[in-house]
């Protein structure tokens, strides 16, 4: 037994969250072969809690079924790196990657989804954050159940609140919940640009951050301030939603921010007294978008009323039912996004030290 013929079964094997094998992702990192025993090295670009036994038992019957392996033995981790941002923005040295999750219209459960795929990431095993940028509607506070307001220790930045293991930023947390922001463009994105930059994240692997619904003024000019990785667009599978989504998708193409795919919230409603499911908002929706701009279909979310009732108690469904069917598609979804950051080209620059020429 060989290493080739190690290295070709593992080609056979394919990532459902990025449909490519195991080999072509350089996700295989050592094979060592000592007679009929196989020991196989895996580290994931993306964090995968939840699927490593998954993996691991696929990994082991497809090498069991070569000649002369006796016994196969895996060992999965994950690693997760920078990845670039649009040209001429700075990324944030305290965090990895940023995941804007946006729509193109509001009423489409962005921030729920924003806020589970935070839960979900940080499940997985991922250091993560959010960034409540809605400044006219901040929701984050209620769904996270924060109450508290940020302190500063350095007198110049502020401390970010924590809720469920993540690292929290909103303008909710500065204002009464039921004082309107009555503020024009500018200063909404003065004040994302500052809760951004003046909040003191720790070692983040995702800051994922809810925009504020639709693609104006404010939208354009946070995409080519704010240094984002990648970007989520949340529709449902209704004509109208679908329209404004498209919008959304034009918007982050037009500032060069690669779209990661495509989540269809409220896909299907599941009736609590029976359990009975039907495609109120139509069905397909999301997946025909997907497939007319070539981006990834990265999972449905049902409309469950548990849904809504855990996100306004303060506890997202991930955290209330993390064994639940929601909890699991939201981990799924979670995996197919960090997936898809992951095979985004790598950002190289914090290796690099900078260099400065001085006369002598």
């Amino acid at each position: 037994m060989d290493r080739a013929h190690i290295e070709n079964a593992l080609k056979r094997i394919e990532d459902p969250h990025n449909g490519r094998d195991l080999i072509s992702t350089k996700s295989v990192r050592g094979i060592a072969v000592d007679g009929g025993a196989v020991a196989v090295e895996i580290v994931l670009g993306y964090p995968a809690r939840s699927w490593v036994d998954e993996l691991s038992a696929t990994v082991r019957s497809e090498l069991e079924r070569l000649e002369g392996v006796e016994s196969v033995s895996v060992k999965i981790s994950w690693e997760i790196i920078s990845h670039t941002v649009q040209k001429g923005v700075k990324p944030l040295e305290e965090v990895k990657n940023m995941i804007a999750v946006a729509s193109g219209k509001g009423g489409v459960g962005k921030s729920t989804v924003a806020v589970n795929l935070a839960l979900a990431l940080a499940a997985e095993g991922a250091r993560v954050g959010v960034l409540d940028a809605d400044i006219y509607g901040p929701s984050q506070p209620r769904m996270l159940g924060i109450t508290g307001k940020p302190e500063s220790k350095d007198g110049k930045s502020m401390e970010p609140l924590t809720s469920y293991g993540l690292q929290a930023m909103s303008i909710g947390f500065l204002i009464d919940e039921e004082t309107p922001m009555i503020w024009r463009g500018p200063m909404v994105t003065q004040a994302l640009e500052q809760m951004l930059t003046d909040t003191h994240w720790v070692n983040l692997d995702y800051l994922i951050i809810d925009l504020p619904p639709g693609t104006g003024d404010t939208q354009l000019t946070l995409a080519q301030r704010v240094p984002v990785t990648g970007a989520v667009i949340v529709t449902t599978p209704q004509d109208i939603a679908l329209l404004d989504a498209r919008k959304a998708y034009k918007m982050f193409e037009k500032v060069e921010i690669p779209i990661l795919g495509v989540i269809e919230n409220m896909s299907t409603h599941i009736c609590s007294q029976c359990g009975h499911e039907e495609h109120i908002f139509g069905e397909g929706g999301g997946q025909s978008m997907s497939s007319q701009y070539d981006v990834a279909f990265l999972g449905d979310i049902p409309l469950d009323v548990r849904i809504r009732i855990d996100a306004d108690g303060g506890k997202p469904s991930v955290i209330a039912d993390p064994e639940g069917r929601v909890a699991r598609s939201y981990k799924a979804i979670g995996r197919r996004v960090a997936a898809a950051v992951a095979i985004r080209k790598k950002d190289y620059s914090v290796k690099f030290p900078s260099i400065v020429v001085e006369n002598s």
